[in-house]
Formats: structure tokens, C-alpha cells, sequence
């Protein structure tokens, strides 16, 4: 019997395997004297330009005969910042760095850079007991859907059954989320380091999501911030103190918010003086001046109440803001009515630096008075 013995042969082509990567380009490249390269491969690209908080106005890139662009500028001052690139017209993030500004809309997503300095800075992580972020999901009556809390819990909150702690409820700016304090203000770390230096007292911070109409969505003046509060006056409020072993009276509540949510807490906790103790704004979405008799009458109304009642209303915003003349006006007006309160006025526009500030600055303060 003779045997055939067939021999197949498969024959693959190049195309059935993934294509090389290209070599990752090093971008942003902070050098120790805090010297930035930026750096971009694109060789069909006409004009690149670089735009960032650390720069007034745009620079652009130069390209070399590679197709690869390039921009070093510096020394930067240490700090947490955002940029993008524009290329050919298009705004857009930095390809080569993973790290991303993002939000609930995406008219603010933007690359980060950090540049460090010689010592840890205060919103630096360190080597302290840290708290716990928890996100919690609820679902609110008021607005008739699942919303979500992110949370900060202190250290050492889990082994004292017994204790109870005040609560800030800290509030974002338009096209921010819950976790924009965390992911961009760093709150857990700024308040680690302020506890673990015994420079504030441990207390929860609770972050809503400070939309009550959705973000891009059209609304009536002041509509958003009405429902909204109305979601947290009702709703949040009363979950928390169910959820979580704190202070259920004004003295241990304190309602801080920054841009859009310093507009909230201002108008919220300023016309609910029996919730909020302690009241904050930085660089606030305050509206026209004319419209302060009528949103804040109840607090001129009484202002021996006002002052009575309220532990803490402080106001800040950076002189290159363009919320700084409303911040100014505002404080004028409680000036004007006998209201007690603090302006501070910084230098800084309307960026995180500022709020990062702001917060290390405010913190030491809240639910020290009797």
C-alpha cells in the first residue's frame, strides 16, 4: 500500500501581525533645574502652539527634520498645572503624557503638568496617616435619578465607634464633577497634611455632583443652583447624617464651593443660615450686584442674626480672575449691611492654584468656634 503524505504550508502575511509601535515621545520632560521640553510627533502637522497657566498666551513648537516638534520654556515655578497643544487649529491634550484634567463636560480636559519643588508643598502627598475616599450612591427623590457622592472620610475614623464629626460639604465649578476636588484640588492630601501637622481638626468632607440640570442642558436663571440645593437640603443632607456618624446641627456643618459651586454655597448657605455655620466662596459665580438685595435679603434683613449665627463666611478670589469684581461688590455689599465676614484678596486667576490655596487656607478655620 503506498502513502501520500500531504504537506500543507501556511503562509502569513506581515499584515496579520500589529505594526511596530512608534517610540514614545517624551512629553512633558521636566528637567531638575524646572526646565520643560514639550514635545509632539507629527510630521504632516502646519503649526503647533502651546498654551498652558504657566504661560501668557501661546508659544509655538518648532519642528525638525523628523516631523518632530519641540518647545522648552522655563524655569516653572513649582506647582500643578494644565495645557494643550493646538494643532492646525485643533485644541487637544498632549498625546505623550498620560496625565488628564477631565470633567462632566468636555469643554475643559486639558493635560497636567507638575513641576516640584526642592521640599514636599502642601498638597504634596507625604508620609502622614492618611483619610479614606469612599464614593457613595443615592438616589434622589427631588431629581428623580442616581447620583453619586465622593466622600472623605479622616484618618482613624474606622476605630472610634463612638465619635461623631463635623461635615464640609464642598462643592465643584461648572463642568466639574464629585471627584474634581480629589482628582485637581487634592482636598484628601491637603487635609491629611493639616491633621498630621495639628493644624485642623478632623471632619468629613462630602462632594455632590452640583448639577441639578444637567451639564450643556438649557435652564432659567438660577435653576440650577435651585434645584440643586434642593437636592442637598433634602436629600444629601439626610443621607449623610444616616450614613455616617457626624454632627447633625449647624455648628458642624460648613458648605464651601468654588466659581459655580462657590455661587451655591454663598446663595444656599447664606439664605439657610439654621444648616451652615460656616460659609465659603472662592472666586463665586455671584450674578449681577443688583440682584444681591434680593438673593441675600434674608441675610440683611437681620444682620445681628447674621452675625450671630454665622461662625465663618469667608470670600476669596484671585485679582486676575474675571469673578474678582463680582467678589469685590459682594463683599462691599455685606460691608454695606453690617455682615461680618472675610474678603481675601490674592493674586491668581481662576485656576486650581488658586482653590488649592484657598482650601489650606480656610480649613484651620472651620469648626474651631464655639
Amino acid at each position: 500500500m503506498s502513502r501520500h503524505l500531504t504537506l500543507t504550508i501556511a503562509i502569513v502575511t506581515l499584515s496579520a501581525f500589529p505594526a511596530a509601535q512608534p517610540a514614545r515621545v517624551l512629553s512633558p520632560d521636566v528637567r531638575p533645574d524646572r526646565q520643560v521640553t514639550f514635545r509632539l510627533m507629527a510630521p504632516d502637522a502646519r503649526a503647533v502652539v502651546l498654551t498652558g497657566e504657566f504661560l501668557q498666551g501661546g508659544r509655538p513648537l518648532e519642528k525638525d527634520a523628523s516631523g518632530l516638534w519641540s518647545l522648552t520654556v522655563g524655569p516653572i515655578e513649582p506647582e500643578v498645572y494644565h495645557y494643550n497643544l493646538t494643532i492646525d487649529g485643533v485644541r487637544t491634550i498632549d498625546p505623550g503624557n498620560p496625565d488628564v484634567k477631565t470633567g462632566s463636560t468636555p469643554s475643559t480636559i486639558a493635560s497636567i503638568l507638575e513641576v516640584r519643588g526642592d521640599r514636599p508643598s502642601f498638597h504634596d502627598p507625604q508620609p502622614v496617616p492618611h483619610g479614606e475616599i469612599r464614593a457613595h450612591w443615592y438616589e434622589s427623590r427631588t431629581l428623580g435619578s442616581l447620583r453619586r457622592l465622593s466622600i472623605y472620610v479622616p484618618p482613624g475614623y474606622d476605630r472610634d465607634q463612638s465619635k461623631q464629626y463635623p461635615v464640609l460639604y464642598l462643592l465643584h465649578g461648572a463642568n466639574a464633577d464629585d471627584t474634581a476636588w480629589l482628582r485637581l484640588g487634592r482636598v484628601n492630601v491637603i487635609l491629611d497634611n493639616l491633621l498630621a501637622a495639628g493644624k485642623t481638626l478632623p471632619f468629613l468632607v462630602v462632594m455632590p455632583f452640583g448639577y441639578g440640570v444637567p451639564p450643556n442642558q438649557p435652564a432659567a436663571p438660577g435653576e440650577n443652583t435651585r434645584l440643586f440645593g434642593k437636592d442637598l437640603l433634602e436629600v444629601v443632607i439626610p443621607y449623610v447624617e444616616s450614613a455616617f456618624r457626624v454632627a447633625a446641627n449647624h455648628d458642624n456643618r460648613a458648605l464651601v464651593g468654588l466659581s459655580m459651586g462657590g455661587g451655591q454655597a454663598l446663595s444656599i448657605g447664606l439664605n439657610h443660615l439654621d444648616r451652615f455655620g460656616y460659609v465659603g466662596g472662592f472666586s463665586s459665580g455671584l450674578g449681577a450686584e443688583a440682584e444681591f438685595p434680593k438673593s441675600y435679603g434674608t441675610l440683611i434683613g437681620d444682620p445681628d442674626v447674621a452675625n450671630s449665627t454665622l461662625k465663618l463666611l469667608w470670600i476669596g478670589c484671585g485679582t486676575e480672575d474675571g469673578a474678582f469684581n463680582a467678589s469685590k461688590q459682594f463683599s462691599m455689599f455685606l460691608a454695606t449691611h453690617k455682615v461680618k465676614h472675610t474678603f481675601r484678596e490674592t493674586p491668581g486667576a481662576h485656576t486650581w492654584m488658586v482653590w488649592r490655596r484657598y482650601l489650606h487656607e480656610i480649613a484651620p478655620q472651620l469648626f474651631r468656634h464655639s
